[in-house]
């Protein structure tokens, strides 16, 4: 059985993982880890792409429900392989579609303790696009540039019933959802990017 390591080497080499070496993606993604710590239930990893945190967090987590999402379906065939490689399919799916659609999905909506995004896109696209798939209480985990708490609003995060609770010098910064995302929450594909709930300070 393959490693998590050649798994990752695969998806690098079909030009799915970022350059660099695979040790450093996995060691990134220890952010997410330290972040998880004491949390507990369904993750989601929004637009898992290769796999990085989504598949980190599985490996090193056997107690967590893990949902892969994302809207490519060449990187969805490729996650749904190294699940089967890895042999993680007893508690970790992936899921293909776009998050403004899935939001919407009963089955999704309101369904996870965690999600995670690395990469996904600017704050104001991730925390829509993230928020509602959280339950009350979740927690929004997402790979930022260190010491920039500017970038989450107080005032723009609360029309989708999130807050900021940590923001650290290690590249991660971690929101709550203390109050249900709105219905009208996520607008429809494209929307979130083209139209910003809020503006990013010193984009």
């Amino acid at each position: 059985m393959p490693d998590l390591e050649e798994v990752l080497e695969r998806a690098r080499s079909l030009g799915v993982l970022g350059p660099g070496p695979v040790g450093g993606h996995i060691e990134h993604a220890q952010v997410f880890l330290d972040a998880l710590r004491d949390l507990r239930g369904r993750v989601l990893d929004l637009g898992s792409g290769a796999g990085v945190p989504g598949l980190v967090i599985a490996c090193s987590r056997d107690d967590l429900e893990v949902v892969l999402l994302d809207a490519h379906a060449r990187r969805v065939a490729l996650l749904a392989e190294a699940i089967d490689a890895l042999e993680l399919g007893r508690r970790v799916t992936v899921v293909h579609g776009r998050a403004e659609d899935l939001g919407r999905v009963p089955e999704l909506r309101s369904r996870f303790d965690v999600v995670t995004a690395r990469s996904f896109g600017p704050p104001p696209v991730v925390a829509e696009c993230a928020a509602p798939f959280l339950v009350v209480g979740g927690r929004l985990i997402v790979s930022e540039p260190p010491a920039r708490p500017d970038r989450w609003p107080a005032e723009g995060l609360e029309q989708l019933g999130l807050r900021v609770v940590a923001s650290t010098d290690r590249s991660v910064a971690v929101l709550e959802q203390v109050a249900p995302c709105p219905e009208r929450f996520p607008r429809r594909n494209g929307q979130p990017a083209k139209r910003p709930i809020f503006p990013v300070s010193g984009d």
